[in-house]
C-alpha cells in the first residue's frame, strides 16, 4: 500500500504479532470493541475486548468469525476492469494506476458537462466516520457530485425521535439491567442487538418482566414472559390505545407532563380517540393485550423501552416512533435512570462532521439531492428540469444496492445501462461489482484505521489497523485520495492521513491518548438524561406537539397512518410481507461466508399453517411470491413465526444465490415514509402460490 501524495504505508502502524484493539464496523447498536490477535502478521483470532463493559468480551457469531471473512478464497485482491456484458461478472485484472488514470478521466470528462450527472452511493457497509463518509465525502464535495440521501435504514425512526426528543438520544443503555419492565419493540434483540439481550436477561433474573412488540414471534418473542403480535405498520395504534388507557385511569405524571411536555391536551384528545378495541381491530390482537400492557408500564417503576428501526419501514414509521417516544414522558419514567426509551443514542456523539466532510469544498454550490431508496427509478430517468441531468456515473462504496435497494427489477435494470459508468469499491464480487466497470478491492476493518460512534452505547471507539492490506487491497481514504490526486485536486486536506482524520472526528471533545490506550473513550452523559426535562429540542421539552412539523403543513401531533399496502384492500395481493434479517446475516453482509450461509442453508419464506394450508404449501416446497414489481421464488416453510395473513421473506440474500437470482426486494416498493423519506419494506402486499 503505497504512500502517495505523502501518506505513510498502513504497514508502518501494524504489529508483526501480539494484540490489537478495534471495533466492529457492522451496523448493529452493540459497537462492539475487537482485540484481533495477530502472528507473524496474519489476524488469527477475533474477540469481544473484555475491558469494554458493552461488549464484555463476548461477539455475535458473525463477527467471531471476522477472520474467515478476511481471509476468504473469494476476496477481491486485486482491481478488475470488465471484460463481458454489464451483470455477467466477467472480468480481467489491472494495475492500480491504469484503473484509476482511466476512472479520473472518465469522471473529469462527466463532470465537465455536468458534476451532478455523477453519483456517490454508499451506506453502512463500514459505520467508521472515516472509511465511510470522511475522504469520500470531501472528494465529492470538491467535484460538486450529486448529493445522495442516505435513508435506506432509519431516518424515518430517526426524525420521528428528534421531533419529539430533540434527536437521537434515550436512556443509556447499560440500566436496562435494573429495569422491572422491558418492552421490546421492533427488535429481534437476540439476533441484532446481542448485549442488550444480554442486559435484559439480567433485569429477568432479578424479577423484570419482559414484554414482545413485533408481527414475528421471533426468537427474543419466545423467550419473553408476552408477545403481541400485531400487523405490519400498526405499531402507533398501539402506541395510542395505550395512551387511551394511562389517560383514562389517570396512570399518568401530572407533574412531569406539566414541567417537562409541550402539547399534551391535544395530544390527550387524539388519544382519547383510540380505545383498546379500535386498537385491536387495527392491530390483529386481543384488546386485553393491550390493556394489562398499559396497567404494567403504568405500575411498574422503572419501566423501559427498547425500540428498534423494524417498526418504522412503513408509511407511517415516523408517526409510530413519535408516538412510541411519548410513553415515557406520560408517566415519568424518565426519572429513573433504568426507565425511558432507547432507540439510538448516536445524537450524543460529538461529532465534528464538517472537519471530517468538509461541506465547505461545495464552495457555494447546491447539488441535487438523490434518494438512495429511489436509486430504480433513478438511474432509468432522463435530463429533465425537475430531475436535473442523467445520472451518467455511479460511484458504489459501503452498500450492495442491487441487492439491498427496493423494487430491485427496475435497480437491476438501471445498472445494467451500458452508457452508465460504474466503478465499486468492494471485497466481494457482490450482485452489485456485477454491473461494474471497474471493482476496486478494498481493505476490511482488521486492515485500516477508523473511529466510531454507537446507536447502542455511549462509548467512542478507535480501531487499529492488526494486520497489513491483503493483496493489492486498499482502504476507501486512500482510494479517493488518488483519485483527487489524478482530478487535480490540491487542497491540504487531501493529504491528511487516516491517523489525522480520526483525531478530527471528535477534536478536543475526546481523548486520543485515552483512544490510544484502551481502544474506547466514555461520554460524560447524566445516568438519567431527562430526569429534569433539559431535552434537546428547540422548547426544552418532550415535544408531542411538533412546532416544527406543523409549519411544514403536517400534523404536529403524532398519528396512526394505514400502510400504502393495507392488508385486505387488495383481492390479487392478500397477504403482506415483511422481510427482516436472517439471523446469520446482517444485510447483505456475511451471506458469502460459508459457514455463516451454512447455518442459514438457504433463503426462505416463512408461511403461516393457516396461510399454507389453504394454497397447498408444504414445508420445502418451492414457492411463488408476486405482486405487480416483480416475482420471487424461494422455498416455503410453514411456521409458527409467521402471523396469519403476514408472511416473512428472510433476507438479505445476494441476488446470485436465489434460486432464480433474485431476492426478497424483487417485491418491495420504492414509496417514502411519512417523515424522514425512508424505504417502506414492510409495507408490502403479495400473493404466493406452489409452483
Amino acid at each position: 500500500m503505497g504512500g502517495t501524495i505523502g501518506i505513510p504505508p498502513i504497514v508502518s502502524f501494524v504489529k508483526a504479532s501480539g494484540e490489537v484493539r478495534g471495533a466492529c464496523p457492522h451496523d448493529c447498536p452493540d459497537t462492539c470493541a475487537l482485540v484481533t490477535s495477530v502472528r507473524d502478521g496474519v489476524a488469527w483470532k477475533v474477540q469481544g475486548n473484555p475491558g469494554h463493559r458493552p461488549t464484555d468480551g463476548v461477539l455475535c457469531t458473525k463477527v467471531s468469525r471476522y477472520t474467515e471473512r478476511t481471509y476468504h478464497p473469494e476476496r477481491l485482491l486485486q482491481p478488475l476492469r470488465r471484460s463481458g456484458p454489464k451483470g455477467s461478472g466477467q472480468f480481467e485484472a489491472v494495475g492500480w494506476d491504469e484503473a484509476l488514470d482511466d476512472i479520473a478521466g472518465r469522471l473529469k470528462a462527466i463532470a465537465a458537462r455536468d458534476s451532478q450527472a455523477i453519483l456517490p452511493y454508499s451506506y453502512a457497509g463500514t459505520m467508521g466516520l472515516v472509511q465511510g463518509e470522511g475522504m469520500a465525502a470531501r472528494f465529492f464535495n470538491k467535484l460538486g457530485a450529486s448529493l445522495l440521501d442516505r435513508t435506506i435504514c432509519s431516518t424515518a425512526g430517526g426524525e420521528g425521535l428528534t421531533q419529539t426528543l430533540g434527536g437521537k438520544v434515550g436512556m443509556k443503555v447499560e440500566f436496562f439491567a435494573e429495569s422491572k419492565l422491558i418492552v421490546i419493540w421492533g427488535s429481534n434483540s437476540i439476533a441484532s442487538n446481542l448485549h442488550f439481550w444480554r442486559l435484559a436477561q439480567a433485569a429477568k433474573r432479578d424479577g423484570a418482566r419482559l414484554v414482545c412488540i413485533d408481527p414475528r414471534r421471533t426468537e427474543t418473542a419466545e423467550k419473553c414472559h408476552e408477545h403481541l403480535q400485531l400487523r405490519p405498520g400498526t405499531d402507533a395504534a398501539l402506541a395510542l390505545a395505550l395512551m387511551h388507557e394511562l389517560v383514562t385511569n389517570d396512570w399518568l405524571d401530572h407533574d412531569y407532563i406539566a414541567q417537562h411536555t409541550v402539547g399534551w391536551d391535544g395530544l390527550r384528545e387524539r388519544a382519547l380517540r383510540w380505545s383498546p378495541e379500535r386498537a385491536a381491530e387495527v392491530c390483529g390482537i386481543p384488546a386485553q393485550q393491550i390493556r394489562t400492557l398499559a396497567h404494567d408500564w403504568a405500575t411498574t417503576k422503572p419501566a423501559a423501552i427498547r425500540l428498534n428501526y423494524g417498526m418504522q419501514r412503513v408509511r407511517g414509521g415516523g408517526n409510530a416512533a413519535r408516538a412510541i417516544a411519548c410513553l415515557p414522558a406520560l408517566t415519568g419514567a424518565w426519572r429513573h435512570r433504568a426507565g425511558g426509551l432507547l432507540l439510538s443514542s448516536s445524537g450524543m456523539f460529538p461529532v465534528e462532521k464538517a472537519a471530517l466532510q468538509r461541506p465547505d469544498l461545495l464552495a457555494g454550490r447546491a447539488p441535487r439531492m438523490v434518494n438512495m431508496i429511489t436509486v430504480g427509478d433513478d438511474l432509468l430517468r432522463e435530463s429533465s428540469p425537475e430531475f436535473g441531468p442523467k445520472v451518467e456515473a455511479v460511484i458504489v462504496y459501503n452498500s450492495n444496492p442491487v441487492a439491498v435497494a427496493p423494487e430491485s427489477g427496475k435497480v437491476v435494470r438501471g445498472f445494467a445501462r451500458e452508457d452508465l459508468f460504474t466503478v465499486v469499491l468492494e471485497h466481494f464480487q457482490t450482485d452489485t461489482a456485477d454491473y461494474a466497470d471497474y471493482i476496486l478491492p478494498a481493505t476490511t476493518q482488521l486492515e485500516h484505521w477508523d473511529i466510531h460512534l454507537a446507536y447502542g452505547h455511549t462509548d467512542v471507539l478507535l480501531n487499529r489497523p492488526a494486520i497489513a492490506p491483503v493483496g493489492d487491497a486498499k482502504t476507501n481514504t486512500q482510494v479517493f485520495r488518488e483519485l483527487a490526486a489524478r482530478m487535480g485536486y490540491a487542497e491540504p486536506c487531501f493529504a491528511d492521513s487516516d491517523e489525522d482524520m480520526c483525531r478530527q472526528a471528535y477534536g478536543s471533545t475526546v481523548d486520543f491518548d485515552e483512544l490510544l490506550d484502551k481502544g474506547f473513550a466514555t461520554l460524560q452523559i447524566p445516568d438519567a438524561p431527562f430526569a429534569d426535562g433539559a431535552f434537546p429540542t428547540p422548547s426544552g421539552k418532550c415535544e408531542f406537539f411538533s412546532e416544527r412539523l406543523a409549519r411544514q403543513g403536517l400534523d404536529g401531533l403524532p398519528d396512526h397512518l394505514p400502510n400504502y399496502e393495507l392488508a385486505g384492500s387488495s383481492k390479487h395481493y392478500p397477504l403482506a410481507m415483511i422481510s427482516p434479517p436472517a439471523r446469520n446475516f446482517l444485510n447483505s453482509t456475511f451471506v458469502n461466508v460459508r459457514s455463516l450461509r451454512d447455518i442459514e442453508a438457504e433463503p426462505v419464506l416463512e408461511i403461516h399453517e393457516d396461510d399454507a394450508l389453504p394454497r397447498g404449501i408444504a414445508s420445502g416446497a418451492v414457492v411463488r411470491v408476486f405482486n405487480d414489481r416483480g416475482e420471487y421464488r424461494v422455498k416455503a416453510k410453514v411456521s409458527h413465526r409467521a402471523r396469519p395473513g403476514v408472511v416473512n421473506g428472510l433476507g438479505i440474500w445476494w441476488r446470485k444465490l436465489g434460486l432464480q437470482g433474485t431476492n426478497v426486494n424483487q417485491l418491495t416498493s420504492q414509496k417514502l415514509t411519512d417523515l424522514g423519506r425512508g424505504p417502506v419494506f414492510y409495507d408490502c402486499l403479495v400473493e404466493v402460490r406452489a409452483e
